[in-house]
């Protein structure tokens, strides 16, 4: 029976992260926390994290993700770990953690089963013996069987192992021993086998190619590499050939053979022309799996470049290139016009002959391939005919694997990768065009290399147990398996009775410390070989823990853990866990315990938390260790980005809000496409979301929410769909060349996620208007081709403009040129028009044709007239520009006209007859008995006799009036006499004049106006208009020197528009929102001042004056008095003096104020001892007699001056001024307050300065010193 032992790594005590996910539940998509779908099940222990045995792992789709993304997250899973190596994460072993994602709700990918596959593989893996116990040799590292070096470098043959006591080595080349010490280019490094031929003093590479094979070697037996054949890498050179030019005909299939010199490896190889432009392939030219490039057919074009076929050497780096092909193309239509090339069917078009297909490789109708079991298998088929046939791949009697078979080189090749035996049969390519198709069958074979069925592992045994070595195998042909021991034939080993050897099976019995040995199994067929080493130990050891104590270990709730207990013994111990100390052996229910001894919990909870111990015991023994395990809450994403849509320009907010465990720090961090995201002056990352500033169409994709711990991470992934101009069209098309028609074909651009609404066509002519477009039609979105009608003798150039609803494209590059051929006109020039420019000519002009309307060469316009209703004949003249004068013509008169546009193609339709004028003179005659009514002080109504037709001598145009003020009927008054206007319109007898001056006297005249002016002016006429009302009085002022007077003053009117009688004053006081009565004064004309007493001094006047005439008041000017000091304090708040609690406020302050003089003058006048302060503390002089409440002695014979004050010029003492002092606030009058109410100044009694200073006792006296005193 083959025993186990269990797996770990020896290390230091340390904190550990386990998520330890349930893989089943992974399976199914489903995670007890409340319906969450985890992404990545993680599978723990040490040293090992699964799924993925390089440490990598998958992940499926996130919630909120685009379809077809999932495959993209291991992306996410590479940033995270690396991010998590700079933040010092640290795991039990190699240090990695797990991390818990969500996972779509759909059926789980296959690397889900994989892994579940790979965890069950970890819980029976290879028995590890700790180093400080005896063991034979076990080879590490080894170099790969076909071993290719670079002829430049030293060779280096790699062979490490390990073992107790450490294994010497040593080396066979092709089956005989090795002599190092022999050789001194070659040397092996300490403590390893590893192989080092060094060429730096000289020597051949080649000279060291063979089959080598390393030797491990220690007392307990001799382990074995693998067969390693040395090759020196080639790449021999081009042999020199002169190639002639390859002459084929239009049409013809063409092979240009490569033949590149062999190599090893072999060479990359590649077609370029001489000049190092590459070759352009489609499914007509394309380069074959063996190098060759084939032409189905050739055309004309081919000849335009020349052929070479590169090789690129792997381990040199170098490409050789060989001589180029020169074709020569024999064709029945020599004229490579570009335009055939859009042609639907280019070969009729150039006269070549269809054909039927044939393949041009393989030859024949049937091949063989074999392919050996889990290599690519690689079908080709390459068919000409004309026209390019189409491939097809098929199975016989199945279908293609659909998850393997992928199409290659334009459906020439048929590749499945990893090929197994279910892979073999019969395929088929079909070829086919128009003309018919043909097929090829390919019979395919799977042969295989020898694979493990079951490879030999180490056996550890305790004396007198029994074991087994197993080598299973499978390959085809059915491979051999041989045995071998310590290097040598099983058969010529020494007898062992303890061993038996059953073809693919050794059997050990009672096994001693001298079984002990490396067994090797080789099993080979012709398609290669595989060799295994195996040990047999016999040992006799206690238990022992491998991994450190003490660890502690945090998880996630609801994710399924496994607690590892790395231990060693032999025999092999029993392991039983327990928590906390106390309770039976835990297995079954939420709990399991592995062969291994690895304790797994299924679903872990709070209660799961505690301290866990593992108990391993032997015949020899018992050991135990502890594991502290935590349980923390899961983070999850609770408001996750949305899918969103937006304009470029637009701001963008993704929101991601997070619920973590508060122990642990959480980090959330942006993806976009799966990669980091560089946060730029664009972008503002907040805790909770993303803001993205002017979205550009680069901001486009998906954007993936990582909020994680040490322990776990969630994910959320929104897609930003950016709506912009589309992308201009491109390879626009010419074809179905007709005379006055044309179909043009473009390939849309990406339409950049806003549909195209309308296709813009543009064209370019060379001739009138060169480089400037003219938008020609428009289309919907959904065409891509469309039939234009273009206009004669046009050499037109195309380009299109895309439009959807954010804006419109670049315009596309412009087509080719096409021109159209010649025609007469179909039109005239439009709006032809004849006047005269003077009284004797007419000047005939038109808007001249454009390129799309000439229609032919030299185009010219023939210009006709003649007077109207003479029937004389037409006068005609040819132009080339767009206006002709006639000259001598009589005053305005009409002509016929007519002008007609004419090319070498022939003349245009018959125009159209316009009728002009010629030249107007001054009209000869005025308007006659002109009558004048006054309407008022303003305007007056006009009434004349209009002229004449003949007199107008052109198109009468109005009648006007001219008229001026000549003076006022007010003495002394200046008056402006400019000439004024007023126009009448048409052909009429009567008008009115407004905005005149009262009060003045005019004069008028009249004349009648055509288009060359103003004829002779009628008689002159005077007129008086009566007073009116008088303009607003000027410069009106209002003043107020105090609060109980305003003053008014005024300036006369501007225009008194009259004889002034006198003025009227209205004013009305007002407070706030509240008005008074209204007051009316009259004033006689010469008053301009008047003063007005205020009522209060509170309230404010709106004053408005107004002039007088014998008609009327007139304009009134209004002013508003200023607003009083503390207007502010009034609008707000009322008369408080008459307030009872204002009134109670002032006469308690006046009791206190008597209360300090009566106290003031009591303590003058017994001379008492009394403190005095000032504002500032001046410090005492050294001279005072101090006291220890600060006071000093005060008497009337004292004439000591106290501490900051002053002496006048008599002897008196006076307090120095004071900043502060309540002195300077005494004004005498009122009492300033605030807002509130409250007492701002104070009263004092201000006295008279000579009082002042005739009053010796005048600071005892003062309320200010009876105040300090009292202090």
């Amino acid at each position: 029976m083959r025993r186990l032992a269990a797996r770990g790594a020896a290390g230091d005590a340390r904190e550990v992260a386990a998520p330890g996910a349930d893989i089943w539940d992974c399976a199914r998509g489903w995670s007890p926390s409340s319906s969450r779908l985890t992404d990545l099940c993680a599978l723990w222990q040490p040293g090992v994290f699964l799924p993925s045995a390089d440490g990598s792992r998958a992940s499926a789709g996130v919630g909120k993700s685009r379809p077809n993304e999932a495959e993209k997250l291991s992306t996410v899973w590479k940033a995270h770990i690396e991010r998590h190596k700079a933040s010092g994460a640290r795991g039990l072993g190699s240090g990695e953690q797990g991390l818990v994602l969500r996972m779509a709700r759909q059926q789980a990918p296959p690397w889900v089963h994989i892994a579940l596959i790979l965890f069950l593989l970890s819980l029976g893996g290879a028995i590890e013996i700790p180093m400080d116990l005896t063991q034979p040799p076990t080879i590490t590292k080894q170099s790969v069987k076909d071993h290719i070096v670079d002829p430049r470098d030293n060779i280096l043959i790699e062979c490490e192992a390990k073992g107790n006591p450490a294994p010497s080595f040593h080396w066979t080349r092709n089956s005989r021993f090795f002599n190092i010490a022999k050789d001194p280019r070659v040397s092996m490094r300490r403590r390893s086998g590893t192989l080092v031929i060094d060429f730096r003093s000289g020597g051949r590479p080649e000279e060291y190619e063979g089959e080598y094979q390393c030797f491990a070697r220690n007392k307990f037996g001799t382990a074995l590499s693998n067969r390693i054949r040395l090759q020196v890498s080639k790449s021999p050179l081009w042999p020199k050939e002169n190639l002639d030019p390859v002459v084929v005909q239009e049409g013809a299939p063409l092979t240009l053979q490569c033949n590149p010199p062999p190599g090893l490896p072999s060479p990359v190889i590649f077609w370029m022309s001489s000049s190092m432009e590459p070759i352009t392939q489609d499914k007509r030219v394309s380069q074959g799996h063996n190098g060759d490039l084939y032409f189905s057919n050739v055309m004309l074009q081919d000849m335009q470049t020349d052929y070479s076929c590169n090789a690129r050497f792997h381990f040199t780096h170098t490409i050789q290139q060989k001589n180029p092909f020169t074709l020569k193309v024999l064709t029945n239509n020599p004229y490579n016009d570009s335009s055939l090339r859009n042609h639907p069917d280019i070969y009729s078009a150039r006269g070549v002959a269809e054909r039927t297909p044939s393949f041009m490789y393989p030859q024949g109708t049937s091949s063989s391939q074999m392919v050996l079991r889990g290599m690519d298998l690689l079908l080709e088929c390459i068919a000409s005919g004309v026209p390019t046939p189409d491939i097809a791949w098929y199975k016989k009697g199945g279908d293609l694997p659909s998850n393997k078979a992928k199409f290659e080189n334009f459906n020439k090749a048929l590749r499945i990768t990893n090929v197994s035996e279910e892979d073999s049969g019969e395929y088929f390519c079909l070829a086919s065009n128009k003309m018919g198709s043909i097929r090829h069958t390919i019979s395919v074979r799977v042969k295989a290399a020898p694979y493990w069925l079951d490879e030999p592992k180490n056996l550890i045994l305790a004396p007198g147990e029994d074991g087994r070595l197993v080598c299973r195998a499978n390959g085809n042909p059915k491979p051999t398996v041989q045995w071998m021991v310590n290097g040598e034939p099983l058969q010529s080993a020494p007898p062992n009775p303890n061993r038996e050897v059953a073809g693919d099976t050794i059997i050990f019995r009672d096994t001693q410390i001298s079984s002990r040995a490396v067994y090797q199994c080789n099993t080979s067929n012709e398609h290669g070989y595989l060799l295994a080493n195996a040990f047999v130990s016999v040992l006799d050891v206690p238990p022992r823990m491998l991994s450190a104590r003490n660890q502690l270990i945090r998880v996630i709730l609801y994710n399924r853990t496994r607690l590892d207990c790395p231990f060693f013994g032999s025999p092999i111990p029993t392991l039983r866990w327990f928590k906390n100390g106390q309770g039976s052996n835990l297995d079954g229910g939420n709990y399991h315990v592995y062969e291994n001894g690895s304790l797994e919990i299924k679903m872990i909870r709070k209660e799961d938390q505690g301290i866990y111990t593992c108990v391993a015991t032997n015949i020899l023994g018992k050991a135990e260790n502890q594991v502290r395990l935590e349980v923390k809450d899961p983070t999850r994403i609770y408001r996750m980005p949305e899918d969103q849509v937006a304009k470029r320009g637009t701001t963008v907010q993704l929101e991601c809000r997070v619920k973590h465990d508060p122990s642990l720090k959480l980090t959330v961090s942006w993806l976009k496409d799966d990669e980091p995201l560089y946060i730029g002056n664009r972008m503002k990352k907040e805790d909770d979301s993303l803001t993205i500033f002017g979205v550009a169409e680069r901001d486009q994709g998906s954007y993936t929410c990582m909020a994680s711990t040490e322990l776990d991470q969630d994910l959320a992934k929104a897609y930003l769909t950016v709506l912009g101009r589309p992308d201009r069209p491109r390879d626009l098309e010419l074809t179905d060349l007709a005379e006055r028609s044309v179909r043009l074909t473009w390939i849309p651009g990406d339409d950049n996620n806003s549909p195209i609404t309308d296709y813009v066509v543009q064209f370019e002519e060379d001739q009138f208007q060169p480089g400037v477009w003219h938008d020609h039609s428009r289309f919907p979105g959904s065409v891509n081709s469309a039939v234009l009608h273009l206009s004669p003798y046009v050499n037109y150039q195309f380009r299109v403009i895309a439009v959807n609803e954010v804006g419109s494209s670049h315009p596309s590059l412009p087509s080719e040129r096409y021109r159209t051929s010649g025609a007469p006109p179909e039109s005239n020039p439009s709006d032809v028009k004849g006047e005269g420019t003077r009284k004797n000519n007419m000047e005939i002009t038109w808007t001249p044709m454009n390129a799309t309307s000439a229609f032919g060469p030299n185009l010219r316009y023939i210009v006709k007239w003649r007077r109207r209703e003479t029937r004389e004949t037409w006068n005609n003249v040819t132009v080339w520009g767009s206006r002709y004068v006639v000259g001598q013509t009589p005053v305005y008169v009409p002509y016929e006209i007519r002008v007609q546009a004419e090319n070498d193609f022939g003349k245009g339709p018959e125009p159209d007859t316009i009728i002009g004028y010629s030249g107007e003179d001054y009209p000869r005659a005025a308007p006659t008995e002109v009558k004048i009514r006054v309407l008022n002080s303003t305007a007056i109504s006009l009434q004349w006799n209009r002229v004449y037709s003949d007199t107008v001598q052109g198109q009468l145009r109005e009648y006007r009036a001219y008229y001026w003020r000549e003076s006022s009927l007010l003495k002394n008054l200046w008056v402006s006499q400019k000439r004024q206007q007023a126009s009448f319109p048409g052909d009429r007898p009567r008008g009115v004049v407004a905005r005149l001056f009262p009060y003045s006297n005019y004069k008028l005249e009249m004349v009648v106006v055509n288009g060359r002016g103003d004829g002779p002016r009628s008689e002159t006429k005077e007129f008086t208009t009566p007073e009116g009302v008088p303009s607003a009085p000027r410069r009106f002022r209002v003043r107020q020197p105090n609060l109980e007077t305003i003053n008014l003053e005024w300036d006369h009117p501007e225009h008194p528009n009259g004889i002034l009688i006198g003025y009227i004053l209205r004013y009305v006081p007002f407070n706030g929102t509240k008005l008074g009565k209204q007051m009316v004064e009259n004033f006689s004309p010469n008053q301009t001042k008047f003063s007005v007493q205020r009522a209060d001094p509170v309230s404010r006047y709106r004053f408005s004056l107004s002039a007088r005439t014998q008609v009327g008041s007139g304009e009134a000017a209004t002013e508003e008095s200023p607003a009083p000091p503390n207007e502010a304090y009034t609008n707000n708040q009322a008369d408080i003096a008459t307030q009872g609690w204002f009134i109670g406020l002032m006469c308690a302050i006046a009791l206190l104020v008597l209360i300090l003089l009566i106290v003031c003058f009591i303590k003058r006048s017994r001379g008492g001892k009394y403190p005095v302060r000032e504002k500032k503390d001046v410090p005492l002089g050294p001279e005072d007699p101090k006291e220890e409440d600060g006071s000093f002695d005060y008497s009337d014979e004292d004439n000591k001056p106290l501490q900051g004050s002053q002496t006048s010029l008599d002897g008196t003492i006076k307090q120095q001024e004071s900043d502060d002092s309540l002195v300077d606030y005494g004004e005498g009058g009122e009492g300033q307050f605030n807002e509130d109410g409250s007492f701002i100044g104070q009263y004092t009694v201000k006295k008279d300065k000579e009082e002042t200073e005739g009053n010796e006792s005048s600071e005892a006296t003062s309320p200010v010193n009876a105040i300090y005193s009292l202090a």
